[in-house]
């Protein structure tokens, strides 16, 4: 019945990641049962042996630091609203925080004095701090000196004061992203999410010479495997190994036909 429901949702137009995803719960969830009932041993190993699809892992997608800079600049910082968003545009590329972490971050959660970091809960009630610089820190002090909207807790609130849902944010990008796309083109066609963001601020540390570990600790990665996906991501590393090693010692050579096909072109 588990195999068939997962056929059925992928004939639905589901992607394979999504039905592995779909897959991943079903075998959480027989683990625990497999402690519970281990009367039902033999019914739960079938589940458990289901395997997931193989799928083509596509390369990581990410911001070049002209889209970024394009990106901030859009904002109008005369308005209360732009000053809001260039805020967030700023902290999350950065910080390269989930979109959950953004827009359930406090006021309490920044801390601006020496060590200025911001605090976080992020997956699995795990907390954890990520270091702001210099300009980061400025542009919060500023924004924490706005006026209060709401109960004045929430970091970014909306207009009214709560917590920014997820369709407020992708607005907010998708908004800004239209405006810098007049002075940076190859914004036209890339849609900018905070997820995108995220990988911009992974690849601006590995760029920048970081250790693997140390970013999936920024990130709050489970595991260091997990950022081994940025490794792949940028030809212009791969350009700078390839300037390292010392390339194979080829020429170009000319091709010289022989005599019997010079004599049978000749009698054409």
């Amino acid at each position: 019945m588990i195999a068939a429901f997962l056929d059925d949702l992928e004939r639905k137009g589901l992607s394979i990641r999504s039905r592995n995803l779909r897959l991943t719960a079903f075998h959480s969830f027989f683990r625990y049962v497999a402690f519970e009932l281990p009367t039902h041993a033999a019914q739960i190993q079938r589940v458990l042996a289901i395997p997931s699809k193989r799928f083509t892992r596509t390369l990581v997608q990410f911001l070049t630091r002209v889209e970024v800079d394009a990106l901030l600049s859009a904002p109008d910082q005369r308005t209360w609203l732009g000053r809001r968003d260039h805020a967030f545009l700023l902290l999350a590329v950065q910080t390269g925080l989930r979109v959950s972490e953004m827009t359930g971050l406090t006021r309490e959660d920044v801390v601006l004095d020496t060590g200025a970091h911001v605090r976080v809960i992020g997956k699995g009630r795990k907390e954890r701090c990520t270091p702001l610089a210099r300009a980061t820190r400025d542009v919060l002090k500023a924004w924490l000196h706005e006026p209060c909207r709401g109960t004045g807790n929430v970091l970014f609130p909306s207009t009214t004061g709560n917590r920014l849902t997820i369709h407020g944010v992708q607005y907010l990008l998708n908004k800004h992203r239209q405006t810098a796309a007049r002075t940076c083109p190859s914004l036209t066609h890339k849609r900018v999410t905070v997820h995108r963001l995220r990988h911009t601020a992974a690849m601006d540390l590995l760029q920048a010479g970081v250790d693997r570990s140390v970013i999936a600790l920024w990130l709050g990665h489970e595991s260091v495997e997990t950022t081994q996906i940025y490794l792949e991501a940028t030809l212009a590393m791969k350009e700078q190994a390839l300037a390292k090693a010392s390339p194979p010692k080829g020429r170009a050579a000319r091709y010289r036909p022989g005599d019997q096909l010079l004599g049978f072109l000749n009698s054409l």
